[in-house]
């Protein structure tokens, strides 16, 4: 097989007839991307819990040992379990608040536009049953009545 039979092919390197699959498919995604900053938030939770965990199984093992450093790190295992639960507050927190902001798209339905629509028809149809001025009460004593106007 020479360098360019079946590899960087346009077609998957089965040949002329085109059957097979290429090298790179585009395929869709199964779900939307996350918000910048809730993939943010969501990073900085990742790797905080990561090297609280990191903490931890240092703590544990040098306990085991019996070495002087597994207090400090007892603490330090501690107070990355406090930041941790913080990061992932932070990503629940970031998420409301952007949906909240963002999420909801103010698209009136198709049922909710129909309705709308024969509202507006059947309100112009009661204007025009009235008659022009039908519905204005005629003042004698307007600021206008000394100029001619009623």
């Amino acid at each position: 097989m020479s360098s360019d039979e079946g590899y960087g092919r346009r077609d998957g390197g089965t040949g002329a007839d085109g059957q097979g699959r290429g090298l790179w498919v585009e395929e869709p995604a199964r779900r939307r991307r996350m918000p910048d900053p809730v993939r943010a938030s969501a990073v900085r939770a990742v790797l905080i819990v990561a090297v609280t965990l990191t903490q931890a199984t240092i703590s544990f093992f040098l306990t085991l040992t019996g070495s002087w450093l597994a207090f400090p790190m007892a603490l330090a295992a501690v107070a990355g379990t406090i930041v941790a639960t913080w990061g992932v507050l932070d990503v629940w927190i970031t998420r409301q608040a952007w949906n909240q902001r963002y999420g909801v798209l103010s698209e009136p339905s198709s049922t909710a536009r129909t309705r709308r629509r024969e509202a507006g028809r059947a309100a112009r149809a009661a204007r025009a049953a009235r008659g022009p001025g039908a519905g204005r009460i005629r003042r004698e004593d307007g600021p206008l009545t000394a100029f001619g106007r009623r």
